[in-house]
């Protein structure tokens, strides 16, 4: 009994004249997936790939498992592979279900019949499934509204397919199709979200992280390491830029009212990050700021952090509240880590009383008491890179 693994395309199909590019760039993120499993054949017809291993022995739980991590499959399920004719497709059904099917009271048989060349239509197929299953397990009974299980046949080009419920998938476009971008990425639970989010829409991620030794430690940034290898489990390798900030912040803190030690800081952070994020070719930044979460993201506050930069900034949280963020974080597996408590750079020398309406031309002139330009290029010439790269 042959085992694969069907996915079901998301919106890649509604693509127009790229649509192949997409649907290439999804196999080549698949087939890099799988890499660290075993060797599979991957093939894409009508809107479903079909990825074979090409040894029986091969794990197709772990490949299930990352698989339902890449962005662009909408769903997912490992199916058993049979002969387009009835009794193939019968008693492949009784066997490759039994164990699910011997556990319901009630069933029904979906039918998809793609090769018209079929002699049975899709409800002749759906009858005769439901007959002999009917026949096989006594303990079955048909419920078409609201059954227990669901049982699939799918007759297609070259097999037929038979399968149980499909597994959500990873949803949105592939990774590599939205452009590169730059996520501000701190220890916390928003940023690594953000990260996610815009993976989530084919963006290729570059993180740029500000650290601030000996006010912040090695902890801190090997938590923000491991933060993105678990974003990196859903969008692929992340290169990581750590930058020096202390002496960025003491300068701000020593010639700038403590008031606007913020705003000023974020936007010494936009242009560092801007400047790593055009060296890696990158269109744009990413923030996991949502509006009014705290002082430094009330709307007067982004503006003016928003004036530092020359490029777009995305923040796919903005109009998110703080429960819909921690459900994304318990999805991706960050949070726990996001909660660990170890300092941030954000919070060193935060000021008792921030400016939450700050404007732009009154933090345009304290900033002129910083040399700006030399801060910055200090930082990117220092700042140190490691490679996240997913397990598999």
């Amino acid at each position: 009994m042959k085992e694969i693994i069907l996915l079901k395309l998301g919106e890649v199909v509604l693509k127009g004249l790229n649509r192949h590019s997409f649907e290439e760039t999804l196999r080549k993120n698949i087939r890099r997936r799988l890499n660290r499993v075993g060797a599979f054949d991957v093939r894409e017809r009508q809107s479903t790939i079909y990825v074979s291993p090409r040894d029986e022995s091969t794990d197709l739980f772990t490949a299930q498992e990352k698989l339902s991590q890449v962005f662009g499959v909408a769903s997912l399920t490992r199916a058993c592979e049979v002969e387009k004719n009835m009794d193939a497709i019968l008693n492949a059904a009784a066997e490759y279900l039994r164990v699910p099917l011997s556990g319901v009271k009630t069933f029904k048989v979906e039918s998809k019949r793609s090769d018209k060349r079929f002699p049975l239509k899709s409800p002749q197929i759906c009858s005769e499934a439901g007959g002999f299953l009917l026949s096989k397990f006594p303990n079955l009974k048909v419920d078409v509204n609201h059954p227990d299980y669901i049982v699939r046949i799918e007759v297609r080009d070259t097999a037929a397919y038979v399968h149980g419920n499909a597994e959500r998938g990873a949803g949105g476009i592939p990774v590599g199709t939205g452009g590169k971008a730059a996520i501000l990425i701190s220890g916390g639970i928003d940023s690594p979200v953000a990260a996610w989010m815009m993976a989530r829409r084919g963006a290729e991620l570059t993180a740029v992280h500000f650290a601030s030794p000996p006010y912040t430690s090695e902890r801190a940034e090997q938590k923000v390491r491991d933060l993105l290898a678990k974003v990196g489990d859903w969008a692929g390798r992340i290169k990581m830029y750590t930058v020096p900030f202390a002496k960025v912040q003491e300068q701000i803190m020593a010639n700038c009212p403590e008031e606007l030690f913020t705003v000023i800081m974020r936007r010494l952070m936009m242009r560092c990050s801007e400047k790593i994020a055009r060296s890696e070719g990158c269109g744009a930044l990413i923030t996991g700021e949502s509006l009014g979460q705290v002082a430094s993201q009330t709307m007067q506050a982004m503006v003016c952090t928003d004036a530092a930069a020359q490029m777009p900034v995305f923040r796919p949280l903005i109009g998110m509240d703080k429960r819909d963020i921690i459900d994304i974080a318990n999805r991706i597996d960050t949070y726990e880590l996001s909660i660990l408590p170890y300092e941030d750079c954000c919070t060193v020398f935060t000021p008792k009383h921030p400016r939450t309406k700050p404007g732009l031309k009154f933090v345009e002139k304290a900033e002129e008491a910083l040399d700006c330009d030399a801060l910055v290029e200090e930082c990117v010439q220092n700042a140190k890179t490691t490679m996240i790269t997913p397990e598999g």
